[in-house]
């Protein structure tokens, strides 16, 4: 939608809207990101954990993050009872309720609050735990070795120095790419003009997908999701 991918860019209503649009474009299962809740109360978990199923989602992940930046985190007890009431109000149980411990993202590298809030968020009934931001591949491996729920991480958001097989090794189940794509296509269009622009030349056309090789993707992509 051409807006940042920040908690509180977007309301309940534009994300589920746009959710709609991609369900009915594909046959695959579609996740969605349900930042906090929007909303800072268990039942306003509950509502847009009932929305998202109304819109054809299978799941979605929900963050322990506020939106405050002068206390950016819920206190322990509220994050929990917020997962649990979202846990609570899917009337389906293949809907993937995916809990968020966001302490390092926010300025709290805390990886012991943030063990603590995951098994928590398991007890409460998570279906996927999630730490985003986690300095590197031994702070994942011991996420990984407190949790039994599985663990989602997001890559190109810090430590990019681990591949997908080590991840898998140290026992991720689940990989996301967050807006490291979306940037990494406006990084590539924003180095083409700074060379049109700067130098007069266009190197970067060379290594450009042809519109022929791009219409197939297309069609590939159009075949595999019906």
């Amino acid at each position: 939608m051409g807006l940042r991918d920040s908690s509180g860019s977007l309301s309940r209503q534009q994300v589920l809207d746009n959710a709609r649009s991609i369900v009915e474009a594909t046959s695959l299962p579609v996740s969605a990101d349900l930042e906090n809740g929007f909303g800072p109360s268990p039942e306003d978990c509950a509502q847009t954990v009932r929305e998202a199923e109304a819109v054809g989602l299978c799941g979605g992940a929900i963050e322990d993050a506020t939106g405050d930046p002068s206390d950016p985190i819920y206190d322990f007890e509220l994050a929990v009872g917020r997962i649990r009431a979202a846990v609570d109000a899917r009337s389906a149980k293949n809907f993937l309720i995916t809990a968020r411990a966001e302490n390092f993202i926010y300025g709290r590298p805390d990886l012991d609050d943030t063990i603590r809030r995951l098994k928590a968020f398991e007890r409460a009934g998570a279906d996927v735990v999630y730490a985003p931001g986690l300095p590197g591949i031994e702070f994942v491996r011991k996420v990984c070795e407190a949790a039994t729920a599985p663990v989602n991480v997001v890559v190109g958001l810090s430590d990019t120095t681990y591949s997908v097989d080590d991840l898998s090794k140290v026992g991720v189940r689940r990989i996301s790419t967050g807006g490291s794509l979306a940037r990494a296509a406006i990084g590539e269009m924003i180095r083409a003009a700074t060379e049109l622009k700067e130098r007069g030349t266009y190197d970067y056309a060379d290594k450009a997908m042809s519109d022929s090789a791009a219409a197939d993707h297309v069609k590939v992509v159009q075949r595999a999701t019906g």
